[in-house]
């Protein structure tokens, strides 16, 4: 007998990086299936604008994942208001693009702090948590940039395949827990991090609402890779059988390696500002 569709009404969902883009997408397609759903964001202004939009079930709470003790009291706060964390989705994330040769240290250290370190640590709390109830579900979120490297997001490249990394070694500990891990690996979605990003055969943007209900559909029916668009996986499964030169001939004639290198840079200043001081917690560090 087929295994019915969990229901998400009453879960306890935490969401980093959710006043956004994919993340706020997420809370309002959660919040619809009657999950009571705690928004986490480094811009409070902008997470409480978005949990006042989606209801009374929804909370907006300030975090910065590279803030290790600061993240870890925004799970205790999210279980002090809500009650237990059910569902943590670790969304966060930032994309710089351009040259890995001209890249400086920090830009590099930000992304493998909010992209990397920031999952690994929420994943860690998460399963602290979950392990001892038997239950729960921890929510990766990494790209097809963590299956295939692209040019001209190299660093970028690296933390998704450690979120994927990490989700599938996680799994395999969680085996037999009751507790629950999914990846889930999107194309370009259209959201401030793919400003200035253009579109190459086979490899069309979706938006923030296909993630979601991807998300939601790995909940009800726990899911471990989940790809978006679902062609991606077909991609990836078939290139992964090729003799490597001939997969990056297919990439190349579908100008798949030109989604980051031929982005325009002035359409992607403003998002690039606002990542570059996204990591508050590194600075503090670096500065310490």
């Amino acid at each position: 007998m087929a295994r019915q569709p969990r229901s998400l009404a009453g879960k306890i969902v935490a969401i980093t990086g959710g006043g956004r883009g994919i993340g706020a997408a997420t809370a309002a397609a959660l919040a619809g299936q009657g999950a009571k759903v705690a928004i986490g964001d480094l811009d409070l202004q902008v997470a409480q604008a978005t949990a006042d939009r989606l209801g009374r079930d929804v909370v907006a709470l300030p975090l910065d994942v590279t803030d290790r003790s600061g993240f870890t009291k925004f799970l205790e706060e999210v279980e002090g208001r809500l009650g237990p964390v059910d569902v943590l989705i670790n969304n966060a994330g930032i994309m710089a693009v351009g040259r890995f040769e001209d890249e400086s240290d920090r830009t590099t250290s930000h992304q493998l702090e909010i992209n990397l370190h920031g999952v690994i640590h929420g994943t860690r709390e998460a399963v602290k948590r979950m392990r001892p109830r038997g239950t729960g579900h921890i929510v990766n979120i990494a790209s097809a940039a963590g299956k295939a490297g692209f040019p001209g997001g190299a660093t970028y490249s690296a933390t998704k395949h450690g979120v994927v990394g990490l989700s599938e070694a996680v799994r395999m500990e969680l085996r037999g827990s009751g507790v629950e891990i999914t990846v889930v690996m999107p194309a370009i979605v259209r959201t401030e991090l793919a400003s200035g990003l253009k579109e190459a055969r086979f490899f069309s943007s979706v938006e923030p609402a296909d993630v979601a209900d991807a998300i939601v559909k790995a909940l009800r029916k726990p899911k471990f890779d989940v790809f978006v668009p679902a062609s991606l996986d077909v991609m990836n499964r078939i290139t992964r059988l090729m003799p490597r030169s001939v997969a990056e001939w297919i990439v190349r004639s579908l100008k798949g390696d030109q989604i980051l290198v031929d982005a325009e840079r002035t359409a992607r200043a403003d998002y690039e500002a606002r990542a570059a001081a996204s990591a508050p917690g590194t600075d503090r560090e670096t500065a310490g």
